[in-house]
């Protein structure tokens, strides 16, 4: 019995392992030529990088005729795009990318994606753009390195301004020997920024020559203020080459084109290909669950409440160890996110207030400070495209809070009933009479003996409160039973 139980967990390990390492495939049957769906749904991150660069690889090793990326993706990961691009530019089977289904966008990340693919489509109520690259840690609040093209009205501003500074010339003569103002002290931040985004600029061009798309619209898509625009303008742009309403419609459209691949030109025969759809591996997609913002913020969440119900409460065990597998999981989910570090000090200050709260006496300041800097940080932790729902928000302090209260209703409990140790704690007990021989004898209160005095004599099995503690000796008197207490209470009849 015990060897078929060890050969049935066994069998049950290997069959988990296989199924958190083996890939999902579905096919849609058709002609013979062999056209593998992937899919970027999801932020851009090393996990999904490496599933698309192993499908991509496989599909070379396999002669497929064409591999169609699907992407519905709100940007990521730098390194990880970069990965992909690199995959894409040298594959030898021809990569589609197809922004789909209808309702989807491919933003930052997924752009130059986009730009990289042989074949660019998109389907119709589609989105792209978005490109300017953000800093990990937050930023923001410098001044723009980059000017803005000068519109018309700018102009005619700038005449008027000019017009006013040839009447006001002779007021200005006689600052002219006054320091001039430094209008080129660009903080060190922003010239990090412009160089990062110089950079991008120049990737996403290289691209754009490279497939032959529209290079000046990628530039406006990656700087400040990042352009965006539908299927339809993108076409019309030279963005992408396919409107299509679905994945049979794009292999239909693709058909004869040519392309140029690593090893050479290639014309696709897609007329008749069938399409197999290639999941990530289930460990996969149990790790893209964490890189989602609204996931990261609960494991935050959960990871803050249960290290502070464990400091509140030493000893628990269970809330401590909960909570520190919760915050490594969101630290994982943190490398793949682009988190401002600023509003996660201002979280990490909100959490440090409510543990604060179970050691001094605030009457609730405290927790209600720490509850707020928690709401403002869990909202700005992750930039615009990235950023959480205000309704879980909503829900994550409300719950937050419920506990808290609770925890400190438990609190204020045990600080009130006194002491339930030592001398103090003996005082006003009751017990009862074990021996008495005149004014001394041994009574057992709170189930001890202990030696006793009585000004009174007492009786074995009376009932006594204690009245002081000399030592180790108590000093009782004798107490009124319950009948005798029900008498006082009751009322004299008249």
């Amino acid at each position: 019995m015990r060897r078929l139980m060890r050969l049935f967990f066994a069998t049950f390990v290997a069959l988990g392992v296989v199924g958190l390492g083996a890939p999902w495939v579905s096919a849609q049957i058709g002609g013979s030529e062999r056209a593998t769906v992937l899919f970027l749904d999801g932020a851009v991150t090393p996990t999904v990088a490496n599933y698309l660069e192993r499908e991509i690889g496989a599909a070379d090793d396999r002669g497929d005729e064409v591999v169609i990326l699907q992407i519905d993706t709100p940007g990521g990961l730098v390194t990880s795009m970069q990965s992909i691009v690199q995959t894409v530019l040298g594959a030898e089977t021809p990569v589609v990318t197809y922004v789909g289904p209808s309702g989807a966008r491919s933003a930052s990340a997924g752009l130059y994606i986009m730009y990289s693919a042989h074949v660019s489509a998109m389907a119709p109520a589609t989105n792209t753009g978005s490109a300017t690259p953000i800093e990990l840690g937050g930023g923001g609040g410098e001044p723009a390195p980059f000017p803005e093209p000068p519109t018309e009205e700018d102009g005619e501003d700038e005449a008027s301004d000019e017009a006013a500074a040839n009447e006001g010339a002779d007021d200005t003569a006689a600052e002219e020997d006054a320091e001039p103002a430094d209008t080129t002290d660009i903080s060190n931040q922003a010239s990090l920024r412009g160089k990062v985004i110089e950079d991008a600029v120049a990737y996403i061009k290289g691209l754009a020559e490279l497939r032959g798309r529209n290079a000046e619209w990628a530039e406006k898509a990656v700087r400040p203020p990042s352009a965006s625009i539908t299927s339809s303008e993108a076409l019309e742009l030279g963005v992408i080459e396919i409107v299509a309403k679905d994945r049979q419609d794009l292999l239909n459209q693709i058909n004869g084109r040519v392309v140029e691949v690593a090893s050479g030109e290639k014309t696709l025969n897609t007329a008749n290909a069938y399409q197999v759809e290639v999941k990530p591996t289930r460990l996969e997609q149990i790790l893209a669950f964490f890189a989602d913002p609204n996931v990261a913020t609960i494991l935050l969440s959960l990871g803050t409440l249960g290290l502070t119900v464990e400091l509140w409460n030493p000893g628990s065990i269970f809330p401590g160890v909960f909570g520190a597998v919760c915050l490594l999981l969101a630290f994982y989910s943190f490398q793949v996110l682009p988190e401002n570090g600023l509003f996660l000090a201002i979280m990490g200050i909100g959490v440090l207030l409510l543990i604060l709260e179970a050691f001094v006496t605030t009457a609730g300041l405290a927790s209600v400070a720490g509850l707020a800097l928690i709401s403002v940080g869990l909202y700005y932790l992750f930039p615009g495209q990235f950023r959480v729902s205000i309704s879980l928000i909503i829900g994550i302090v409300s719950v937050m809070g419920v506990i808290v209260a609770l925890l400190l209703w438990e609190l204020i409990k045990s600080r009130a009933h006194g002491p339930l140790i030592g001398q103090e704690a003996i005082r006003a007990r009751t017990g009862r009479v074990e021996e008495w021989d005149g004014q001394e004898g041994w009574v057992i209160v709170d189930g001890e003996r202990w030696r006793a005095k009585s000004k009174t004599p007492l009786v074995p099995g009376e009932p006594i409160k204690v009245v002081e503690v000399d030592g180790l000796v108590l000093i009782v008197k004798k107490a009124a039973t319950r009948r005798q207490m029900r008498r006082v209470q009751r009322p004299r009849e008249a």
